[in-house]
């Protein structure tokens, strides 16, 4: 379980990191590390790295409660919950994939997928 725990922190800080590289790379390190009061609009792929990452910081605390619960609670099923936390973090990289992408549909199919890690880990509190 610690592993799924850190490969999802992982990837969220590149996903933040990573929104946040693109903007650098758009405005330069002086208006990057300035106080940016006048960004200039966000490029498509930003802003959808962006909206991805703000996605991803609503649903890691979830994640992160549940992950910690199957850790301590006496008689959870930690391997139901392992397996639920893998399939919330390998969704969360297609859902990245999928939201720079742009692709319509199949990101809240995506999305589905991590929603169903996270039930199979709740399930394996019980």
């Amino acid at each position: 379980m610690v592993f799924w725990i850190l490969a999802g922190l992982g990837l969220y800080l590149l996903n933040v990191y990573g929104a946040g590289s693109m903007l650098m790379l758009r405005v330069g390190p002086a208006a990057y590390m300035g106080p940016r009061d006048t960004l200039p609009e966000p490029a498509k792929l930003y802003a959808r790295a962006l909206k991805a990452a703000t996605n991803f910081a609503e649903n890691l605390p979830v994640f992160l409660t549940l992950a910690v619960l199957a850790l301590v609670v006496d008689g959870a099923d930690l391997a139901l919950a392992e397996q639920g936390a893998m399939v919330f973090v390998l969704s969360r990289v297609g859902y990245i994939a999928v939201y720079l992408s742009g692709i319509p549909y199949i990101r809240s199919l995506v999305f589905m997928v991590g929603i169903i890690g996270l039930g199979m880990m709740a399930l394996a509190l019980f």
